[in-house]
């Protein structure tokens, strides 16, 4: 008898055994839950020729930040499946193959197609999806509702208790502005699967879109004990906490969360996560008015350093600009930029101008000429969502330009750039910079 996943697809394993690790695998996997690859190499020490297994397990590299282990197991899966192997997860493995090669582009389109043909393969139906997926990367400034076209046009294959489909569904929706009808998705598909850390993620995401910091922090304080901190959430969870606590105000309880929680030497995250999130954090203290121990900078930079020694990666680039920017190590931002330029030139970085003006704005802000900080930032403020991401971690790039307004002078362009994103969603930290600048005097009267 064939064996299938959960989904209903036909797997090509002798094993039904081999099939149910395989299975079990991919729902960690997908819930981003500690405990897939033990499953994947479960199912391949079953049946060695399980093409599936080898490329899920491909992927799950790839997730952790491991080319090599990737490209080895995603080669051997595409030998596997080209003599045992069905026509869809010959097409599987291929979108699978062009992604971990960096194929990009390819990947994308490989993706979407695979989707049309097979729209309940969720792991290629998830790799345009989420903050990090081939929409997100793909350099597009619409990428958030392109997330939202995908889900709706395959909504109808997906009951209304697939946890999986909730979570993403809910998450693109609660980026597009939707908030509301996001969370109450993600809500139940956290009833109908708990041990569900991103769906966990993407409810922070989407109470963080609706100004709902309280709730936030009620969520991860109930929930993230239980979650191992293997987890490769973990860290970005607690940034999330961390993140609600500064804006509140609550500088030393950020401050001990980022140390104990986030922090590269204490968090088995991603390495995108880990510098994004360090980056990002200690930038917003310092840029708030209080104090980012030069310990944390200094090991920041190390690992960023570490991970990220090519140029090339525009969400990874931004945020290497504001930490060289912060340390004041212009040589290397400098020899960033220059790599930047020239990728940008010639088209192999998609979002490069967008990439070039934050690390530009970046260095002026660092040096205290704010005006100049602003004068390059607010005519690419609305492309920035070309560097990918989430709202909430793009948002940093926006405060650079809330802050520029304000230290330089320009109140009316500080008081009407709060405004619109008051009304877009509550932040204490946002109506508090509003109340101060409501007894400032706009720089045109000053000068006059």
């Amino acid at each position: 008898m064939a064996s299938h996943d959960d989904y209903g697809l036909r797997l090509s394993t002798t094993s039904e055994a081999a099939a149910g690790h395989y299975r079990e695998g991919v729902r960690l996997m997908l819930s981003a839950w500690p405990g897939a690859g033990d499953e994947f190499e479960r199912a391949i020490a079953m049946d060695p020729g399980f093409a599936l297994a080898r490329a899920a397990h491909a992927r799950l590299h790839a997730i952790h930040a491991c080319p090599t282990e990737a490209k080895a197991a995603i080669a051997t899966a595409r030998d596997i499946v080209t003599y045992n192997g069905t026509e869809r997860e010959r097409s599987h493995v291929a979108v699978l193959d062009a992604a971990i090669g960096g194929r990009s582009k390819q990947a994308l389109e490989r993706a979407l197609a695979h989707a049309d043909s097979w729209p309940r393969d969720v792991i290629i139906l998830g790799m345009p999806l989420g903050a990090f997926g081939l929409f997100a990367f793909s350099g597009m400034a619409c990428h958030d509702q392109a997330r939202v076209n995908l889900c709706v046009r395959h909504a109808d294959q997906f009951a209304n208790d697939d946890w999986w489909f909730l979570t993403y569904h809910g998450w693109a929706l609660a980026e597009n502005g939707e908030p509301r009808r996001g969370r109450e998705m993600l809500e139940r598909a956290l009833v109908l699967r708990r041990e569900n850390a991103s769906g966990v993620h993407a409810l922070a995401h989407a109470m963080y879109e609706g100004g709902a910091g309280a709730d936030t922090e009620a969520l991860l304080d109930s929930w993230l004990p239980d979650y191992d901190r293997r987890g490769i959430l973990h860290g970005h969870l607690s940034w999330h906490a961390a993140l609600v606590a500064l804006e509140r105000g609550d500088v030393a309880l950020a401050l001990r969360l980022y140390e104990t929680q986030i922090r590269p030497s204490v968090t088995l995250g991603m390495p995108i996560n880990v510098v994004s999130d360090g980056t990002s954090f200690l930038w917003r203290v310092s840029a708030y008015g209080h104090v980012a121990p030069p310990t944390l900078w200094e090991e920041l930079d190390d690992y960023a350093r570490s991970k990220y020694p090519e140029v090339g990666h525009a969400f990874v680039e931004a945020h290497l600009a504001i930490l060289l920017a912060s340390l004041g190590d212009r040589a290397a931002l400098e020899q960033r930029i220059e790599a930047l330029r020239e990728q940008a030139s010639d088209g192999t970085l998609p979002a490069g101008p967008v990439v070039l003006a934050i690390a530009r704005a970046a260095a002026a802000f660092a040096k205290g000429a704010y005006r100049d900080c602003a004068r390059v930032l607010e005519p690419v403020a609305g492309e920035v969502a070309r560097i990918g991401g989430s709202g909430a971690q793009r948002e940093v790039i926006e405060d650079m330009l809330v802050v520029s307004l304000m230290r330089g002078g320009e109140v009316a362009k500080a008081r009407a750039l709060l405004d619109r994103r008051l009304h877009r969603r509550p932040s204490p930290r946002d109506a508090g910079w509003l109340k101060t600048l409501a007894t400032s005097v706009p720089r045109s009267e000053q000068l006059q």
